[in-house]
């Protein structure tokens, strides 16, 4: 598998908040009633720049909102962490790049996340095509690497819960979302990247997602050079006071930020 050894890596978070959201709808905490534009979060999503090609990690129901508000006018593929509706909700709004670029979109899920694609977008992959339906291209992932555009793809395999789900590794970046578990094994394949993002739902522990103090122990082995948090709820606080609390090397992350590496 020919492999490009430098990469130019361009990360957006296209959102950084939870299943919900932030705002949640009808809460009145301070969170949720806050004017800061950091507090306002959609679903978790990253836009990454290589060499050129622009890819998505996962794709929910803000999808069409992320790639007008970021002017997203090309996009090679999409890899998929797992099924919830938060993470593939928005992969009708394909239908525009499969006009423009001519082609399927690649979405890249391992078998069980196709059957739940097939499943819920059953008018794609029905015999009869009713005109302007997106089209999809789905393309496996296991726990082996696999290479677009000559750019590597390392899936870590991370549980949320009891439902495996895969987080991604590409250069010296690793997005890692909706866990609350990783296994030696594979938090060996982390090791080394500069540039962590992981879910961090909020500061109590939580059944499906990593808590803050376990987020901590995680960048404790991993010791990247920066970690950001994504996939916060607003029981996780205000931007302007997780940034005072938080140790230099780890930040919050909001909607749009833009690292280079």
């Amino acid at each position: 598998m020919p492999i490009n050894k430098k990469l130019h890596i361009e990360a957006t978070f296209l959102g950084t908040g939870t299943s919900q959201g932030v705002p949640v709808v009808a809460c009145k905490c301070e969170v949720c009633q806050s004017n800061d534009l950091k507090d306002k979060r959609l679903r978790s999503s990253l836009l990454l720049t290589i060499n050129g090609f622009n890819f998505v990690i996962d794709a929910g129901p803000d999808f069409r909102q992320q790639m007008l508000r970021e002017k997203v006018m090309s996009l090679r593929s999409i890899l998929l962490t797992h099924e919830h509706v938060d993470h593939i909700f928005g992969l009708d709004d394909i239908r525009s790049y499969n006009w423009i670029q001519k082609n399927p979109m690649e979405i890249y899920a391992e078998e069980r996340v196709q059957t739940a694609i097939k499943r819920i977008f059953n008018y794609v992959f029905a015999g009869f095509k009713y005109p302007g339906i997106p089209k999809m291209h789905l393309e496996d992932v296991t726990d082996s690497p696999f290479a677009i555009e000559n750019i590597k793809f390392v899936p870590i395999r991370c549980w949320h819960h009891k439902l495996p789900v895969y987080g991604y590794r590409v250069g010296d970046l690793t997005y890692i979302t909706d866990t609350n578990f990783i296994e030696d094994k594979e938090l060996e394949k982390i090791k080394g990247t500069k540039v962590l993002i992981i879910n961090c739902l909020r500061k109590e522990k939580h059944l499906s997602h990593f808590s803050l103090d376990e987020v901590l122990e995680v960048v404790s082995k991993i010791k990247p050079e920066k970690t950001y948090l994504t996939h916060m709820s607003h029981a996780l606080g205000k931007y302007e006071d997780l940034i005072k609390e938080l140790p230099e090397n780890i930040l919050p992350a909001y909607d749009g930020l833009k690292i280079e590496l």
